[in-house]
C-alpha cells in the first residue's frame, strides 16, 4: 500500500507543479470564470482532465508506438500554435476595445466541458510531458508496471490537474475582483504571453526539440 500512496502523490505532485505555468489551459478557466462562474470553470476543468487522463494511460499501455509519434506530435503541435495565436488576437482585441477578461473567448466555449476536452485534446504536450516523467518514475522504481499501480498513479494526476485549475480560477477570480474596471490590462498582458508561448512552440517544433519540460501551453 506504501507503494501506492508513493506513486499517487507523485502523479498529484508533477501534474500539480506542471499546471502551474501560466499558458492557453488555465488562461482560458480564468476566462470561463470571469464571464460564466467558477462552476462552469470548473466544469471545464473536469473537460480537460478527463482527456489528459486518457493520454496518460494511452502512454503508459503503449509507451513504445507514443515514442514513435513523431509526425503525429509535429501536426498537433502547429494545432497548439494556432489555438494560441488565436487567443492571444482574442485578448488582443478585448483589451483594445477596453472589454472584460472573458469577452476574448469564442462562442463555442459556452459549451464548457467540450470546450475543455478539445483544448486538452490539441495539446500534444501531454502527451511529451506525461511520456518523459513517466519514464523517469519507471526508472527509479517509483511507477511499475502493474494495472493496479497505473490506476493509483493515473488518479494522483487527476487531482493534481484540478487542482491546479482551482487556483487559477479562484486566484483569477480574485485578482480581477481587485481591479474590476482594469480588466482591459489583463486582456494586454494575457495576450502578450500567449504570443510568446506560440513563438517559443513555434521554435521548438521547428528545431525538433522535444522537452517535456514544457507541459501546459
Amino acid at each position: 500500500m506504501r507503494s501506492f500512496g508513493k506513486i499517487f502523490f507523485w502523479g498529484m505532485f508533477i501534474s500539480f507543479a506542471g499546471s502551474l505555468p501560466l499558458g492557453s489551459m488555465n488562461v482560458a478557466s480564468i476566462q470561463i470564470a470571469v464571464r460564466d462562474g467558477s462552476e462552469s470553470a470548473l466544469i471545464y476543468s473536469f473537460g480537460s482532465m478527463i482527456v489528459e487522463l486518457i493520454y496518460v494511460r494511452i502512454i503508459l499501455e503503449a509507451m513504445a508506438w507514443v515514442y514513435k509519434q513523431a509526425k503525429i506530435f509535429k501536426f498537433l503541435s502547429w494545432v497548439t500554435i494556432a489555438i494560441l495565436l488565436s487567443m492571444a488576437i482574442g485578448s488582443f482585441t478585448a483589451g483594445a476595445k477596453m472589454s472584460g477578461l472573458g469577452s476574448a473567448l469564442p462562442e463555442f466555449s459556452k459549451n464548457h466541458f467540450l470546450y475543455g476536452a478539445l483544448l486538452s485534446a490539441a495539446n500534444p504536450l501531454h502527451f511529451i510531458f506525461w511520456f518523459g516523467w513517466s519514464t523517469v518514475l519507471l526508472n527509479k522504481g517509483i511507477l511499475i508496471q502493474e494495472k493496479s499501480h497505473y490506476n493509483f498513479y493515473v488518479a494522483g494526476i487527476g487531482i493534481g490537474t484540478i487542482a491546479g485549475f482551482v487556483v487559477y480560477i479562484y486566484g483569477g477570480n480574485y485578482l480581477v475582483s481587485i481591479i474590476k474596471d482594469k480588466q482591459y490590462i489583463l486582456n494586454w498582458i494575457i495576450g502578450t504571453v500567449l504570443l510568446i508561448t506560440a513563438i517559443i512552440q513555434a521554435y521548438k517544433t521547428l528545431s525538433k526539440s522535444v522537452l517535456f519540460k514544457y507541459r501546459n501551453v
